[in-house]
């Protein structure tokens, strides 16, 4: 069997004209640049994880922060944070520091796959269980802040949707994540589209109504993005799928008869 170090001498003493070596000093360039970046990328993504939720954590605090009344709320009681069976609409036994949402949106074993008729939101699998945050006044909510997310023109957006104490008006929309077309669809992650959301209602007499559309004036009604309109439905699309009860219907309807406490 041939020396595999004969081979490489000869290798480079072949002329630097010399196709063959042309050719495969390029394809050994290309191979070790390729390993360098995968390389790092694995040994980044931990911390490109972390750094993807501290900005998440940070955003929502923000966007409470913003919010009239919530900010005394926050300092005299907190925010308190659950996990909820999406199924039941119950409080899961489970503690939130160790719940991954990401991981269990991921898991066939630990989500639902829906029915294209159900699946409004287009996003094949719901988790059984979910996060929530809750910021409250005495026993009675003052705020809930629910994690959802769908489909998009071009990618999948998530978004935390905060609803004021009749659990239907909207407090705030803030988009986490996106990657929609910049200058056009990226526009759903902008303050002044969330800002529009805000004192909105999302259901009339038990039915989700919430639409959006140019012109926006009514109580229910969004007031679309130029020339993104895929973009615009489904930030809808999404919150119809997740105040359904597919959703976090059950969940908001037990806390709404004060079947969850504290």
């Amino acid at each position: 069997m041939a020396d595999p170090r004969a081979l490489w001498r000869g290798f480079l003493a072949r002329p630097n004209s010399d196709p063959v070596k042309s050719v495969g000093m390029a394809a050994l360039v290309a191979l070790v640049c390729g390993l360098a970046v995968s390389v790092t990328a694995v040994l980044l993504r931990p911390v490109q994880e972390a750094n993807r939720m501290a900005a998440r954590d940070r955003l929502m605090v923000e966007m409470l922060e913003s919010l009239p009344g919530i900010p005394e709320l926050l300092e005299r009681g907190g925010l308190e944070t659950l996990v909820v069976d999406l199924a039941s609409g119950t409080v899961a036994d489970i503690d939130p520091a160790d719940f991954d949402q990401t991981a269990a949106s991921l898991d066939p074993a630990r989500s639902t796959r829906l029915s294209p008729a159900a699946d409004l939101a287009a996003i094949g699998m719901r988790e059984n269980q979910s996060l929530v945050w809750l910021v409250r006044r005495g026993d009675a909510p003052a705020l809930v802040v629910l994690p959802v997310r769908g489909a998009g023109y071009q990618s999948v957006i998530r978004a935390y949707l905060a609803l004021e104490a009749d659990l239907n008006t909207v407090a705030a929309f803030s988009v986490y994540d996106q990657a929609e077309t910049p200058g056009v669809g990226a526009r759903v992650a902008e303050p002044e589209f969330g800002a529009g959301w805000r004192g909105k209602r999302i259901a009339e007499d038990g039915m989700i109504v919430i639409d959006i559309l140019a012109g926006a004036s009514g109580p229910y009604e969004i007031e679309a993005i130029s020339g993104a309109s895929v973009t615009g439905y489904g930030a809808i699309d999404m919150v119809h799928f997740w105040m359904g009860d597919d959703g976090f219907g059950p969940f908001l309807e037990n806390l709404r008869e004060g079947r969850i406490q504290p």
